[in-house]
């Protein structure tokens, strides 16, 4: 395909996601089976222009007067991809798949507009009702935060040292321009492609396969050494879901004690088998879900993780089409979940263990809100502070997440250089 049939596809794309709210993967995926012309190239530049005009939707919209899929698309390119209106009218010129040629507005838009005088929440690209919640966090930094949610993700992956030292891993991946990421200590990070080009696929090699390491960002890497996992311990993973967090602290652990992964879907729980088997783990136990299957567990736990539901604001820029999609109710219904799993969850841990509270989220009504309202009808627990583990993990660095409470912690993409995760920890005293 040429440049201005790919604009065209994306622009159609976006608008099937807008109208018809479908999930921006799915919506690329039907339109590559319709399309099977296009090769793995085109579809990649689509979904690049489309993701990105997705991350970026407020403050096009602000800066070209509208919010249709065409004015989304191209402000996208001109704002963030550095075509200029000449040269999208020339990619415009004698293509029979192209868009309609620019008009005179459009043109005026991409040239002439700014985002010297548009709201926070606008140059932030955040729902405009979260901006005064977001606020209570970030403060004078909600612009930045914003940004930086907004842009291009790396992938990373954790090292599987059980079975390989990151060392022999990064050897193994030299050819994709691996890099160490700069907080966790069994992290590997690759940079996010540029305009069309296509993010590295490591999943086809040997070493994925043989259980050398597993794609995870980051900040849930932290996240799960936050723990502070003890080999020997008993631990109890209540919303395991595929067991990513599951699988790290089993390598933490050293393979020994014992972690029991429960999650109530039994779909979301069915990849961890395979998962567990790649990996070489030899101390965690599926359970799943039925009327008794953890009443053994109760009140013998070191530690009970609580990976709770949420928004996943914290990976909006993965999934760039849910930040529009979240709707007070939506967040509402969120938080009973929240409250509902921790009150199911806390029984299980012993006196003097701890309930480790983590969500992909940097909404505060998600994140300490939920520790403080658990905490008030819960007298036999205290919050006590994940700072000193975090300085303890990754020692002394100029990246550091946000604390509202100076407990709990936020990492983002602009703050830590991650995904977005709260961690909060309760220690049960009586």
């Amino acid at each position: 395909m040429r440049p201005a049939g790919r604009i065209r596809a994306a622009i159609e794309v976006v608008a099937e996601i807008e109208t018809r709210r479908r999930p921006a993967g799915q919506a690329l995926s039907e339109w590559g089976k319709n399309n099977r012309f296009a090769g793995s190239k085109d579809r990649a530049a689509i979904g690049n222009i489309v993701y990105d005009t997705l991350r970026y939707r407020s403050s096009t919209a602000w800066r070209m007067g509208e919010e249709t899929a065409r004015a989304l698309v191209l402000g996208t390119l001109s704002f963030h991809w550095d075509e200029t209106p000449d040269r999208l009218s020339d990619l415009f010129t004698d293509d029979v798949h192209a868009p309609d040629p620019l008009t005179k507005a459009e043109i005026q838009s991409l040239e002439q507009s700014s985002l010297d005088d548009a709201p926070d929440w606008a140059k932030a690209n955040i729902p405009e009702w979260l901006a005064s919640e977001l606020s209570e966090t970030f403060e004078e930094e909600l612009v930045s935060e914003g940004v930086a949610l907004s842009q291009r993700p790396p992938t990373d992956i954790r090292v599987n040292t059980i079975k390989a030292a990151r060392e022999k891993v990064v050897k193994s991946l030299d050819r994709f321009g691996p890099q160490l990421t700069s907080l966790s200590p069994v992290g590997i990070r690759f940079s996010p492609a540029e305009r069309e080009a296509r993010n590295v696929n490591i999943l086809p090699e040997p070493g994925y396969q043989k259980g050398w390491f597993e794609i995870q960002d980051e900040g849930s890497q932290l996240a799960s050494l936050l723990v502070f996992a003890q080999p020997g311990e008993q631990i109890l993973d209540y919303c395991a879901g595929s067991g990513g967090k599951t699988l790290a602290l089993s390598q933490i652990m050293e393979n020994k004690g014992q972690i029991f992964a429960y999650d109530h879907d039994r779909t979301r729980l069915a990849p961890i088998h395979e998962r567990l088997k790649r990996a070489g783990t030899r101390n965690v136990q599926v359970r799943s879900p039925g009327n008794d299957h953890l009443d053994d567990l109760l009140g013998s736990m070191h530690r009970v993780i609580v990976d709770a539901p949420c928004s996943g604001s914290g990976i909006w820029r993965r999934r760039p089409e849910t930040k529009w999609r979240l709707t007070p109710e939506s967040l509402e219904n969120r938080h009973r979940e929240q409250r509902n799993v921790m009150q199911e969850a806390a029984p299980f841990v012993r006196p003097g263990g701890y309930l480790c509270y983590i969500t992909c989220s940097i909404i505060p009504s998600e994140n300490e809100m939920q520790l403080y309202n658990f905490l008030e009808e819960n007298q036999g627990f205290e919050l006590v502070s994940a700072g000193e583990v975090w300085e303890e993990i990754v020692g002394e660095t100029n990246r550091k997440p946000w604390s509202m409470d100076g407990n709990s912690l936020t990492m983002t993409p602009a703050s830590t250089g991650t995904d977005g995760f709260f961690f909060g920890v309760l220690e049960r005293i009586s």
